[in-house]
């Protein structure tokens, strides 16, 4: 549907490292290059750093595609606990189908297909993704592959791929020489705002986009820019929601209030400003903003509220049920005693009838304001729970189901005869079965909220 909408031929902010969309930002043309000269030269050991989300992995892939038809390429990136799961991971996937034996007889069994590939003219590259992970001794089980080599070449490259935390682990005493052993540092830069905004027209024209007007305003690429901080990654997501929205909207364009909204949904805007979780906190709800259920603070605190209310109920059930029980054995007692005195010991016990006053549970509403501790250090001083306001009713919800042709947009005005982007989250929240607010299927049943200011308006 989004596609349709933005007459694009597929998704352009997908989460996956295709290499068909890297954008040659500076930093990652430099990186690029440097890494296929130093595969190019025969050089052992090539680093890769940057923070998350700079595209290390779709440009390792890009790396890996050009060399392919010149080389055995191998992509690590699953967990490697010992030096011996670092050989039998690169062994199975260069093809063999049973490894066992212990580290030297994998070793040995890599070296006879290192040799075998040298001999057919290729050699063997090896790119290690999320190396800042590698333990130590992992690390120098890496280091002791580049002693796999001839007089005249190695016969393994590896490219170390990882966040910062590579290059300080790197710089540790005890790795000294495997460090020495690297002889590029590729490090990739946040884009700049400039680049941000030709970052997001490549990907709209690669994805099908030849329309004369951009998607994309520029104030929306300027708040993307912003609020990304440059990261390829946080400016797809941005970039996938804004469209979304957009097309939920009915908007050909995506100015910089949806990406206000996005932000706002995604938590970017403003985070560290932010204050923190409201704890379980029985007087923070004040009368006010019980007047103003749309005030910002007011929402977020009606579940706290719910789980105070009930944890007071089973507080209040327990004492109850501590003061029915004494109650009830007070009143034994003292039916008991009558009976002794009025009976003589010959006479048979008629049934114990209790007093008037002991209750059934049902009547718990009426008793609960006559109830009474009748000895303090019995329970715990904290037993009788602090005031707080009622709970406010649940919203009302309307059942719709969905016919062909028809999105969220289209129901909530055909049904509650307005649409407000507002309503698109609380629907997901509503209905869990939708993962994607722009995929619903017809025949589906969906719930929409029902506002009082909609009934309103439909009267």
């Amino acid at each position: 549907m989004i596609l349709r909408h933005f007459n694009l031929r597929e998704q352009p902010f997908g989460v996956t490292p295709d290499p068909r969309y890297l954008y040659g930002t500076s930093t990652h043309k430099e990186a690029l290059a440097a890494i296929l000269y130093a595969l190019d030269s025969g050089l052992g050991f090539v680093a890769l750093t940057a923070k998350p989300g700079m595209g290390k992995t779709t440009l390792l892939f890009e790396v890996l595609r050009r060399i392919g038809g010149s080389a055995k390429t191998v992509f690590l990136f699953q967990t490697i606990s010992t030096p011996g799961d670092l050989v039998r991971a690169l062994l199975i996937d260069l093809g063999v189908k049973e490894v066992s034996g212990n580290l030297v007889e994998m070793q040995s069994q890599l070296n006879e297909l290192l040799v075998e590939l040298s001999t057919n003219g290729k050699r063997l590259v090896v790119a290690i993704d999320e190396a800042q992970n590698l333990s130590e001794p992992v690390l120098e089980a890496v280091r002791m592959l580049s002693n796999f080599e001839t007089s005249r070449k190695k016969l393994i490259q590896i490219i170390l791929s990882g966040q910062p935390q590579l290059e300080k682990k790197l710089a540790l005493p005890q790795m000294l020489q495997l460090r020495q052993r690297v002889s590029i540092f590729a490090h990739l830069q946040p884009l700049s705002e400039e680049e941000t905004s030709a970052y997001i027209q490549h990907r709209l024209r690669f994805s099908g986009d030849n329309s004369t007007e951009p998607i994309f305003t520029n104030s929306a690429v300027a708040l993307i820019a912003r609020n990304s901080e440059g990261v390829p990654r946080n400016i797809n997501n941005i970039c996938f929601n804004a469209l979304s929205l957009g097309c939920a909207l009915r908007r050909r364009t995506v100015g910089s209030d949806i990406i206000e909204e996005v932000l706002t949904d995604l938590r970017f805007k403003d985070l560290d400003s932010r204050p923190a979780a409201p704890s379980i906190n029985f007087t923070a709800i004040k009368p006010a903003e019980m007047a103003n259920p749309s005030s910002q603070d007011f929402r977020p605190r009606i579940r706290i509220r719910s789980v105070a209310l009930a944890l007071c109920t089973i507080l209040l059930v327990l004492a109850f049920s501590n003061f029915h029980g004494d109650r009830v054995a007070s009143a034994n007692d003292s039916v008991l005693a009558n009976s002794r005195a009025t009976l003589s010991p010959t006479v048979a016990r008629a049934p114990i009838s209790l007093p008037s006053e002991i209750r059934m549970l049902s009547h718990v509403s009426n008793s609960l304001p006559l109830l009474k501790i009748r000895d303090s250090a019995e329970l715990p001083k904290t037993v009788a729970p602090p005031d707080f306001p009622d709970v406010l009713p649940l919203p009302q919800t309307k059942l719709i189901q969905v016919h062909e042709g028809q999105c969220l947009s289209e129901l909530c005005t055909a049904n509650l005869g307005k649409f407000r982007p507002e309503d698109l989250r609380e629907i997901v929240k509503m209905n869990p079965e939708i993962h994607d607010p722009n995929i619903i299927k017809p025949g589906q049943w969906i719930s929409l909220p029902v506002h009082p200011t909609d009934s309103t308006d439909k009267q």
